[in-house]
């Protein structure tokens, strides 16, 4: 297992690439961009965060996000963003 390390700076601004589990042939992101602008908004009011920069590609995202002074939990937001744009896919879509 490898072993990563996380430095978490509070208020700290994060460089995150997000891939899809099925990455290759696989435009869910781009497909779904409203979705995922939707899923995004809900994750800020809950949990707040500034974004420098996104780049979504068809299969993967690389975002860089600055959070508030006194919070580093970069690491929920990430989860919540994945979990909710999972979830709300349609049923009908193809999902690993």
């Amino acid at each position: 297992m490898s072993n990563y390390r996380r430095n978490r700076v509070e208020g700290g601004c994060y460089f995150f690439t997000i891939n899809l589990l099925e990455r290759y042939e696989n435009p869910l992101l781009i497909k779904h961009i409203d979705l995922l602008r939707d899923v995004t908004q809900r994750v800020r009011k809950k949990y707040p965060f500034h974004i420098d920069g996104w780049v979504i590609l068809p299969d993967h995202m690389h975002c860089i996000w600055t959070l508030p002074v006194g919070d580093a939990d970069y690491s929920t937001r990430i989860r919540l963003l994945k979990t909710l744009f999972s979830k709300a896919i349609p049923k009908g879509e193809h999902r690993s």
